[in-house]
């Protein structure tokens, strides 16, 4: 890790900290299939994990499902927003939060049978990260990073739609000269950076789906819930094409929803 790199500026500057924003995300975001959770879990060995561990769990959409299947579980988020909404809306008693990073969480040595990245990894610098998942992890456990393609698989004109929103919204950063001030780590090189680790006695990429119910207002929600939209949520509704989202969303979607389709892809290492 860079001497001047800063985990939790890093965090912080994703924009994630704005007002509202924690709330919608958790409403929005798509959630994990129960499949991911048996995969890890036989990967570890552990009928019943003793401890899981999430690293930027951000609201809890990745660490509540643990809660009925390990006796212990945390969720490691430094970002006090996402954080509030997590512990908000917890409701298992063997879950709790920690205000940490990734690479500094605090919790003894090999004291987890499995550690998670869900829709994170990109955003943690990875060399001190699979650093600290290896100190966590017991022999034999189990780390996933794992993250979904977007967008989901719904109907055509609100994919086609969705596609043309952003690219209005990359024009519009150009345009303006706003670039991200948070550093990422490309998703497609996760796998590799985790074999050169030395962390893990096997690792492989393994894809998953799962289906929810999405309704026009999700779709529109979760399009401004992606981090490069962030920045120009203050725009002109206009300006940014919101409107033409909307109607498409609308027309192809509509308020009774149709089910979304989320590819899960899934790294995999057995320490």
């Amino acid at each position: 890790m860079a001497s001047d790199h800063d985990p939790l500026a890093n965090a912080l500057s994703t924009g994630y900290t704005r007002p509202g924003f924690a709330a919608d995300y958790h409403r929005y975001r798509p959630r994990p299939p129960a499949a991911l959770f048996d995969l890890v879990m036989r990967l570890a060995r552990a009928t019943r994990p003793d401890l899981v561990v999430d690293l930027g769990s951000g609201t809890g959409l990745s660490t509540e499902p643990w809660a009925a299947r390990a006796r212990q579980v945390v969720g490691v988020e430094p970002i006090d927003e996402m954080r509030a909404i997590a512990e908000a809306t917890a409701i298992a008693p063997n879950v709790r939060y920690v205000a940490a990073v990734a690479q500094h969480t605090g919790l003894p040595d090999a004291a987890a049978d499995i550690v998670t990245c869900s829709q994170s990894l990109h955003h943690l610098e990875p060399e001190s990260t699979l650093r600290e998942v290896g100190r966590l992890l017991r022999p034999g456990g189990t780390f996933a990073a794992y993250d979904y393609d977007w967008p989901p698989a719904v109907h055509p004109e609100a994919e086609r739609a969705l596609a043309e929103f952003l690219d209005r919204a990359r024009g519009l950063r150009r345009a303006r000269g706003i670039a991200s001030g948070q550093e990422q780590w490309d998703k497609a090189d996760h796998l590799a950076r985790m074999q050169r680790s030395g962390m893990f006695r096997s690792v492989e990429e393994i894809a998953l789906q799962n289906e929810e119910p999405c309704t026009a207002e999700r779709w529109v929600g979760f399009a401004l819930s992606l981090g490069h939209v962030i920045p120009l949520l203050d725009l002109d509704p206009v300006e940014l094409g919101l409107p033409s989202l909307r109607e498409a969303a609308e027309r192809a979607i509509g308020d009774a929803g149709l089910p979304w389709r989320v590819t899960y892809r899934v790294r995999v290492g057995v320490k």
